[in-house]
């Protein structure tokens, strides 16, 4: 009972934090390994939990959605379904043991774009203005990672985004859950047919983080982006320690 009220409460944040602004894996799977589940399948079962809340992200921003300048929605979307199925291909063969040495890294990097990734996008904006091609190839990349781990993979696309010269964060933010959203479909299902789910937890969490995410667009919504990214990176940056803290101690 003490671990499923965990579960829920994690589940409830890591939704939250999607929906706000991105990092809601920090919270999902460092949970679920702190039940017992052994690492790969925690983050198998992270994103089938937080999958739900993404779609229910997406249904608050509706009215939000608009274009990515002359890159049609549609591009973004297959690219980065097809770059989801291949990260999720690549988590279901790797072992348990090497994706626990790959993880503190993976927490590290999620937590340096999320904390840094408009500035550095800001920064390149004025040096360099990428091509289609370019831009495609970046987010099938992200869907890679997306399918693999995922960990401020919308902030890594906003901050492409900010590249582009795009300033309407609202705007950016509905096409991002979408787009993080279908990074995880493939990843869903893969994961569902031929990984280890903890299905117990995964329910848990789901359920959770489906209400957690319709009521973290909302509050994203009303509150500056500003505050909400400084409070997550703080977040972040703290799980992060503590995962090299007892993987080097």
């Amino acid at each position: 009972m003490h671990g499923a009220l965990i579960v829920f409460v994690a589940g409830l944040i890591a939704g939250a934090m999607n929906a706000a602004a991105g990092g809601g894996s920090f919270v999902s799977v460092p949970t679920l390994i702190y039940v017992g589940i052994p690492s790969v399948s925690a983050n198998m079962s992270s994103t089938i939990a937080l999958y739900p809340g993404s779609i229910a992200s997406a249904w608050a921003y509706r009215r939000n959605f608009g274009p990515i300048l002359n890159i049609s929605v549609k591009a973004l979307f297959f690219t980065t379904l097809v770059g989801g199925f291949a990260g999720a291909l690549l988590l279901l063969f790797t072992p348990s043991r090497s994706f626990d040495r790959i993880l503190p890294w993976l927490l590290l990097l999620g937590s340096l774009a999320f904390a840094f990734g408009g500035t550095i996008g800001a920064c390149l904006a004025t040096h360099y203005k990428p091509k289609n091609s370019f831009i495609l190839l970046v987010q099938f990349v992200l869907g890679v990672y997306g399918g693999y781990f995922g960990g401020a993979v919308g902030i890594m696309m906003l901050a492409m985004w900010t590249v582009l010269g795009l300033e309407d964060i609202r705007a950016m933010n509905a096409i991002k859950v979408v787009l993080v959203a279908a990074a995880n479909t493939i990843a869903v299902l893969c994961f569902a047919v031929a990984g280890t789910v903890a299905w117990r937890q995964t329910g848990i969490m789901l359920v959770a983080a489906a209400t957690g995410g319709y009521l973290g667009a909302q509050l994203a919504l009303r509150v500056k982006p500003s505050r909400i990214r400084i409070a997550i990176s703080v977040l972040n940056f703290a799980i992060t320690g503590l995962f090299f803290y007892f993987r080097f101690s």
